[in-house]
Parts: structure tokens; sequence; C-alpha cells
């Protein structure tokens, strides 16, 4: 399952939750999107370390940064946050994970995610429990 299926999937699920019920939430979301950064610094090819400085994490409600992948529009929802990586001096990430006709793909993205992709879903599980017994105390 892709990573978009997966955020709209989880998304849908928590709209159906009271809103202070997910403010509880967004604080595993962001840990769990700077979990996957962190494996994606320690993934990515350091031939100068440039790529590895522009992971960014952009929090719920917020924008990506204006340089990533329809930057500057892309606005994370109320119960997501994303992982970018580039920069203006350095846009070849992409490159380095697909890899282009004159150099051999050095995925770190994808892997990355498949790494940390159940701590992340055991995190936001445990956050989405916690505060649900939590709110429905009197």
């Amino acid at each position: 399952m892709s990573i978009t299926k997966d955020s709209k999937r989880l998304e849908k699920r928590l709209k159906a939750i009271p809103g202070d019920v997910l403010d509880g939430l967004r604080p595993a979301l962001v840990k769990g999107a700077q979990d996957i950064a962190d494996a994606m610094e320690t993934l990515v090819p350091e031939d100068t370390g440039d790529l590895q400085n522009t992971i960014t994490v952009t929090g719920p409600n917020d924008t990506t940064p204006a340089y990533a992948a329809g930057g500057g529009k892309r606005t994370a929802g109320p119960q997501q946050a994303l992982v970018t990586v580039g920069s203006p001096e350095v846009r070849y990430g992409h490159i380095v994970e697909f890899g282009s006709v004159k150099t051999e793909a050095q995925p770190f993205m994808r892997p990355a995610f498949r790494l940390k992709k159940a701590k992340v879903m055991r995190r936001i599980q445990t956050a989405v429990n916690k505060v649900i017994k939590k709110a429905g105390k009197p």
C-alpha cells in the first residue's frame, strides 16, 4: 500500500474523532515523521552531505518548504506530517532515489519508510488509544 493511500485512510478514520482528541495525537504524527526523516538521513548516500541536510519534516497544518515538490503549495492536513527532501541548491533527491539514464538508483526514501512504518503506526495507535481513554474519563 502506498504512503498516500495509508495517509488518506488514516485521515478519514481520524476525521471521525473529536478535535480535542486529535490535539493529543499530533505529537505522535510529528514524531513518526521525524523517525522516518532520521532513517532517511541515515540511509541517504553521503557524497557531500548536502542532500542529507535538506530532509525536512512539516507538521500538521504547516506548509512544505517552497523548494519541495509542489513546494509552498502543499499544506499538511490536520492529521498529517510530511517529510520532504531538497533545497534551492539541492534539487536531485528524486534522481538519487530512482536513478537516471546516467546514474544508478540509490534508494533511501522508500526504504526508510518501510523500515519505520510499523513503529510509526504503533506509536500512532498508542496515542489514539491513550487520548480516547483520557477523553472518555469524567
